[in-house]
């Protein structure tokens, strides 16, 4: 059981660890200039691999509570900015800072951007780390 429990922690640091390595070839690597709600998805995300990290370290997923309320905060971020993304009448055309937040540096499939996978990674987060929790707080009942 407690096997299962570094393995969940594992899997949460290796996501938010993918998650930023991503926005950071994206930006520093590929040369795309994040917008402003890029930003405050970096800002959710980043923190979350220490986090994580340390939980693992410690082998304690209550030490990880932040990341539960910053991953569910990221995704309503993420799902709004892909929302500026992809439904045009929710954008007014104009940016939202100095790099346009409706602006698509990638749109593989006709659906997959840079917010798209910035949300898929946070919900997977967020998913794994509440029903993690959920699970070891059955145990003390």
């Amino acid at each position: 059981m407690k096997r299962n429990l570094e393995i969940g922690m594992f899997i949460l640091w290796a996501v938010s660890l993918v998650a930023t390595a991503g926005s950071l070839f994206f930006s520093e690597v590929l040369g795309y200039a994040p917008c402003e709600l890029c930003w405050y998805q970096r800002i959710l995300m980043y923190p979350l691999v220490l986090i994580y990290g340390t939980a693992l370290l410690k082998k304690k997923i209550d030490v990880a509570m932040p990341g539960l309320i910053m991953s569910g905060i990221g995704f309503l971020v993420s799902t709004y900015h892909y929302s500026l993304q992809k439904v045009p009448s929710l954008s007014s055309g104009d940016a939202c800072g100095l790099v346009p937040c409706n602006g698509q540096y990638i749109n593989i499939f006709g659906f997959v951007t840079i917010p798209f996978l910035a949300g898929t990674a946070f919900i997977v987060i967020f998913i794994i780390h509440f029903f993690m929790v959920k699970k070891k707080g059955s145990k003390s009942v």
